[in-house]
């Protein structure tokens, strides 16, 4: 679709719509300034407005100008399709901010697919614009009336989802930030794609790993089927993915999964979600490794250390691994452990499909229900309450471990057994490197 300026207009029109395409903001003023209804004036064929034209280019001050100027930030094109549209599909974050503070509706559907700004940015890939849109539903008045969860999972024409159509154009960063946003994870299209086909079936068809990777740690049904029968293996399969295959295999280990349904998760601080997140992933990871091992065509996982887990010199061992450094705390109780193991207590019982209740999870130091967590905060020199004799000295990772050790084995034996059955459900998971680098999750919009 083109966003320049119609033939056989005036040469003062097409003037006019060739500046608002550059950005020439004083061209556009001294325009406006001479004859004001040109920004009620609209090309020939797509009928596209200068605040259409600028949006779509990222020309933020002359978007600013013509709202300023009372410009309707709600005109249609010829597809019905707004300036707030425009600027999702080219990821133009900052116009879509400024749209939204003038209270563009997020609500309005195109003619061409029945599509809103939300398919728009999940479709191309802008996670930014995704996630500026989302924000400002939760407090526009599209939640009160249609409903937050309603929005993030409103439909095409075609029956399709922002997560289906992420799912199938194969933008991870845009399907993590659905997920996090309540975007029903095994929702079945209508006829996009494959009538019946779930984000799964979408990913599995393009063959994008990382996005099967994503949907099956939010609670993908691998076994879920399509409008002919045919579950995301098949299509996997079918189109030549072996890779995607291998890990949609029903006969393979199923991942972890995210404890979504528990109500603290929701709530957690973002750097603890980031290294809960982190932990989840390297779990998932040293899973695909095995599987993937005998794939042909097999796509690498991400690229991370196989050493063994580092342990910042005087900082506390988890008791429960006895392997990774604590870096989560139960704020009830102030109990401490690595974001492993506690990931490894959420998901620990798989949520009721029915209700999609989980059982709260408890601490297995004192069990006490866990409702609130945080990052760990690290114990200052001398803070130690074994220290008898004072001298304010940490001791080194290798002698609090074997400590913590003995301590554990000395406990009473229904502590000891929860231990073990913990650290037995951890061992799969494999060691986590606790560099920045692994930290930041999905910030980006490369696909």
């Amino acid at each position: 679709m083109g966003h320049g300026a119609s033939c056989g207009r005036p040469s003062e029109e097409v003037d006019f719509f060739g500046a608002a395409q550059s950005g020439d903001l004083a061209r556009l003023a001294a325009a406006v300034s001479s004859r004001p209804s040109l920004l009620r004036r609209t090309t020939l064929f797509d009928r596209l407005s200068a605040l259409h034209i600028a949006a779509a280019h990222g020309h933020l001050q002359v978007v600013s100008m013509a709202l300023d100027l009372c410009v309707e930030p709600d005109v249609v094109n010829r597809h019905k399709q707004t300036a707030l549209m425009l600027a999702a599909m080219h990821g133009r974050t900052e116009c879509v901010r400024r749209l939204l503070d003038a209270g563009a509706n997020i609500l309005m559907f195109d003619s061409s697919h029945g599509r809103t700004c939300l398919h728009y940015a999940a479709y191309y890939g802008h996670s930014d614009c995704l996630r500026a849109i989302l924000t400002a539903a939760r407090t526009a008045p599209v939640s009160q009336s249609w409903g937050y969860a309603r929005f993030v999972n409103v439909r095409d024409d075609t029956g399709a989802t922002p997560l289906h159509l992420a799912a199938r154009q194969g933008w991870r960063r845009c399907v993590h930030v659905l997920l996090e946003n309540g975007a029903i994870v095994s929702a079945s299209s209508g006829a996009f794609g494959f009538p019946g086909s779930t984000p799964l079936h979408l990913a599995a068809r393009g063959g994008s790993l990382d996005c099967v990777r994503q949907l099956l740690s939010w609670g993908a049904d691998r076994l879920q089927r399509d409008s002919v029968g045919r579950i995301p293996y098949e299509v996997a399969l079918k189109r030549g993915h072996a890779a995607c295959a291998a890990l949609l295999n029903p006969s393979s280990a199923e991942p972890l999964v995210w404890p979504s349904p528990l109500k603290f998760i929701s709530e957690l601080e973002p750097d603890a979600k980031a290294l809960l997140e982190a932990a989840l992933m390297e779990a998932n990871r040293e899973r695909e490794k095995r599987i993937l091992k005998g794939a042909k065509n097999s796509l690498p996982s991400p690229s991370h250390s196989d050493d063994g887990a580092t342990v910042s010199e005087g900082a506390e061992v988890c008791s429960i691994c006895f392997d990774q450094e604590c870096t989560i705390e139960v704020r009830e109780c102030g109990h401490q452990m690595c974001a492993a193991c506690t990931l490894a207590l959420c998901c620990h019982a798989k949520p009721n499909p029915a209700t999609q209740s989980q059982p709260l999870p408890t601490c297995p130091f004192c069990r006490g229900g866990i409702t609130r967590l945080a990052v760990a905060t690290r114990a200052k020199a001398g803070d130690d309450d074994d220290d008898e004799e004072g001298e304010g000295r940490l001791e080194s990772p290798r002698h609090r471990r074997s400590r913590r050790s003995l301590n554990l084995g000395s406990g009473d034996g229904g502590s000891s057994s929860l231990m073990g059955s913990i650290a037995s459900s951890i061992g799969k998971m494999g060691r986590r490197k606790t560099d920045s680098s692994e930290l930041q999750v999905q910030v980006d919009d490369k696909p």
